[in-house]
């Protein structure tokens, strides 16, 4: 779907080359429509070699098992994101450990989704009854016979054989900055 509005200053927008590629412009302010995003976050939560699970009460993927996730806010710490997700679809606490993984899915809304490996804090899982119904931490051998979706078997995959701790938050880089946070190896 084609930008036609400004979403800074509301009038209309006309394409123009930007950069060697045709992008929408404002034809008052300038602004430039950069295309379409979003950013997705999971959860690798594991207790007692048990991993954390949800099903999907609603498409896409109804039915099946995946990690908890969701999707950024706009002015939302991404790893606070990760943390609120897990707490809102399952009732377990958990706190960011390291980044695992990323995908990237570049198509007509370009999604990039950052897996977390995430320490478990407390909590029993609980599913919240709308995005998913069912929740709770399984065993390799409990999934063997469970319906997952092939992300998440690629995920637990990565998540079985990181060699190293993964990208964790730089502290000193963090603090030093204007509220970014920065993930380094």
């Amino acid at each position: 779907m084609a930008v036609n509005f400004c979403m800074s200053c509301g009038h209309p927008m006309e394409t123009r080359e930007v950069d060697g590629v045709e992008r929408r412009v404002c034809t008052a302010c300038g602004n430039v429509h950069w295309g379409n995003y979003s950013i997705g976050v999971g959860a690798l939560v594991f207790k007692d070699e048990k991993m954390l699970l949800v099903r999907r009460a609603q498409e896409p993927g109804k039915g099946k098992w995946t990690n908890p996730g969701g999707y950024i806010e706009q002015l939302e710490p991404i790893e606070q994101t990760i943390v609120r997700e897990v707490l809102e679809e399952t009732g377990i606490q958990a706190e960011v450990k390291s980044i695992v993984a990323v995908r990237d899915q570049p198509r007509s809304i370009h999604n990039v989704y950052i897996a977390f490996e995430m320490a478990y804090v407390e909590g029993e899982p609980r599913p919240d009854e709308v995005e998913v119904d069912q929740a709770g931490f399984f065993s390799l051998e409990e999934m063997k016979d469970m319906e997952l979706a092939s992300f998440t078997r690629w995920l637990l995959d990565v998540a079985l054989h990181v060699d190293k701790n993964g990208l964790t938050i730089d502290q000193k880089a963090t603090a030093a900055g204007n509220g970014d946070v920065y993930f380094r190896l």
